[in-house]
């Protein structure tokens, strides 16, 4: 998880008034925490993230669960980012008009760089998902290879706006 010592600038404050920090995190613009003037709750704010190994996403998504942090989905959230919608309440979650959460099949790479599909793995994070996300997800084919986007008043029905 990211320390206060890991921000190199304030960069302003969120919608709330809080100081942002930006960070690189997990090889990607991933998020903003509010760190630089120790506010009483951080908030990750999470620009734009490919995705990538599960693993990663998992631990920091619990460490923000566990920290009691909140979330602003604030740009493309695709794959594996998406993992935070099974993780952090849904109530610590708000979307702004730039949200974009990106669904696909889970899929592995092996030694020589090929793809592989993994049902079970798929199976696994479809169930995992909301309800309501996991239904919208459902009505338009499940979780295949093609990429799902989920964004604007689809979204925003399912998540609560960011103020």
């Amino acid at each position: 998880m990211p320390r206060a010592s890991d921000c190199r600038r304030c960069a302003g404050r969120d919608e709330t008034g809080e100081s942002l920090c930006a960070l690189r995190t997990l090889g990607a613009i991933f998020a903003v925490l509010a760190f630089c003037a120790m506010p009483l709750r951080a908030t990750v704010r999470i620009l734009a993230s490919p995705g990538g190994e599960v693993g990663p996403f998992l631990h920091l998504f619990e460490a923000v669960r566990d920290s009691g942090e909140r979330v602003i989905i604030d740009g493309p959230c695709l794959s594996a980012c998406t993992l935070v919608l099974s993780i952090v309440p849904h109530d610590r979650i708000c979307v702004t008009h730039r949200a974009i959460l990106g669904f696909h099949a889970a899929r592995s790479i092996d030694r020589r760089g090929r793809l592989h599909a993994e049902p079970e793995a798929s199976e696994v994070v479809l169930g995992a998902y909301p309800a309501p996300v996991r239904d919208w997800i459902i009505h338009r084919g499940g979780l295949t290879s093609h990429v799902l986007l989920l964004r604007g008043k689809a979204l925003r029905a399912m998540y609560r706006p960011c103020r």
